[in-house]
């Protein structure tokens, strides 16, 4: 389970966000992030010195300083912290559970703060179950199949041994899917629905890019 979190209950009420577009945070997963923008910065000083717990939410459109903000998100609590010689801070975050945003908070803080529903993803709290019987064969066939079509290589040993949520949540936050995919990646209510999605966005993809399309970079 998250640390100290045993229950929805538990959680914090008002989050901080950062929205991000292309980057989602799931449960147990470890985000790392370099972080430069003042009112960030700001907000990593006001989480560290609190429950270190922020929000990783999606935009939506809108304007470029206060965009509309997708409908759910990851709370994260920072397990690793580092300042570099010029002011930034590079951190780590590690999920902890997801939320549905119910409202936000006027404050007078420079960045963001939502009210934060984690009734729904209460199970995300709860220790990774190893014995999943998710679709490994199929996923990793799909797997296979979108990285062949980027010229892209993965330790398959690690890939085929992995605990089925760390394979299927790596994957999730770590290949460059557009936003909404990413967004549907984290809504998927149980670890065997975002496989279901998964595997079906990457067969999509590749059969996209078999047909002529350019892939895009991987920073």
């Amino acid at each position: 389970m998250a640390q100290g979190y045993i229950k929805a209950a538990d959680l914090p009420q008002v989050i901080p966000v950062l929205p991000l577009s292309g980057t989602i945070l799931l449960p147990r997963g470890q985000l790392p992030l370099n972080i430069f923008e003042p009112r960030y910065l700001n907000m990593i000083d006001d989480a560290m010195a609190a429950d270190r717990m922020i929000g990783m939410i999606q935009p939506l459109g809108g304007p470029v300083d206060l965009p509309v903000l997708s409908p759910v998100g990851c709370a994260g609590r920072i397990t690793n912290f580092a300042e570099t010689s010029d002011g930034r801070y590079l951190i780590t975050l590690t999920g902890c559970a997801r939320f549905r945003v119910t409202g936000e908070l006027s404050t007078q803080t420079p960045y963001r703060h939502v009210r934060a529903d984690f009734s729904a993803f209460e199970s995300d709290l709860a220790s990774p179950r190893e014995d999943l019987d998710i679709d490994r064969e199929t996923l990793l066939e799909a797997l296979r199949a979108y990285l062949e079509s980027r010229g892209l290589e993965v330790d398959w040993d690690t890939a085929a041994g992995a605990p089925p949520e760390a394979l299927v949540n790596s994957l999730s936050m770590a290949l460059p899917f557009d936003p909404p995919e990413k967004q549907a990646l984290i809504e998927a209510i149980s670890l065997m629905d975002r496989c279901a999605v998964l595997t079906a966005l990457m067969r999509i993809d590749a059969a996209d890019t078999g047909d002529g399309e350019t892939p895009p970079s991987i920073q």
